[in-house]
């Protein structure tokens, strides 16, 4: 015989609560909508200082008009970030510290050490210049002796590593014979100027004189490792 629910009782699922806390499933979608929505919120405000960064330099740049950009409060940054360097801090971090990471995590080359270079440098090159990556740079190589404390962090985040992973390239070459030049070990900066000089050119001198930042980067590569050889 099956029993009718008396009037005024509870249904199965409403006595559990009653009875005693909610299963955690019923309170992981709100947490985790609230975590989504948190995210695309810092994700927009992220973006929105980029473009204020990029368009107005970062000394000019107003966290007003961040948040008007972002469309969201200004007091919601100050849930995100402490201030503005805190913001530009994550910006290199989310756009620019992964492009030098890859090459840090590159694995020994099965071909020329050459081949390597120049396969990374050509990718770098792609992904920087004519982007905001490039733009960014620009900005840190302009403010940067203003804002000490800025190009600090870029120095430790981004510098640093390119330089460790170039010349760590370089005395690989030098071991294998590629090199001659052993000094360069202690200027692993050379390997890296052309892409330095791309960056900077593309945004003073390019209009006057388009630089094909490509193929000066085969010639660099060859003053340092002897022209490729013909068959």
């Amino acid at each position: 015989m099956i029993r009718k629910p008396t009037k005024g009782a509870l249904p199965p699922a409403a006595r559990a609560s009653a009875k005693g806390p909610v299963p955690a499933r019923s309170e992981e979608a709100p947490a985790s909508n609230r975590a989504r929505r948190a995210a695309e919120r810092r994700a927009a405000i992220v973006e929105a200082a980029m473009e204020e960064f990029i368009a107005r330099g970062f000394a000019a740049t107003r966290l007003d008009d961040i948040a008007k950009r972002a469309g969201v409060a200004k007091g919601t940054i100050y849930l995100h970030f402490k201030d503005k360097e805190s913001m530009f801090e994550e910006l290199v971090r989310i756009v620019i510290v992964p492009v030098v990471a890859r090459l840090a995590t590159l694995p020994p080359p099965a071909g020329s050490v050459r081949d390597l270079i120049e396969a990374f440098a050509g990718n770098f090159l792609k992904e920087v210049i004519g982007t905001r990556r490039g733009d960014l740079v620009r900005l840190i190589v302009a403010e940067g002796p203003r804002f000490p404390s800025v190009a600090d962090f870029y120095y430790r985040e981004v510098v640093s590593r390119g330089i460790a992973a170039m010349r760590a390239l370089i005395e690989l070459g030098i071991a294998r014979g590629e090199i001659r030049q052993k000094d360069l070990a202690r200027y692993p900066q050379i390997l890296v100027a052309p892409a330095m000089i791309a960056v900077i050119w593309q945004s003073l001198f390019a209009r006057h004189a388009p630089l094909d930042a490509q193929e000066m980067l085969r010639v660099h590569l060859d003053l340092i490792f002897g022209e490729r050889r013909t068959t």
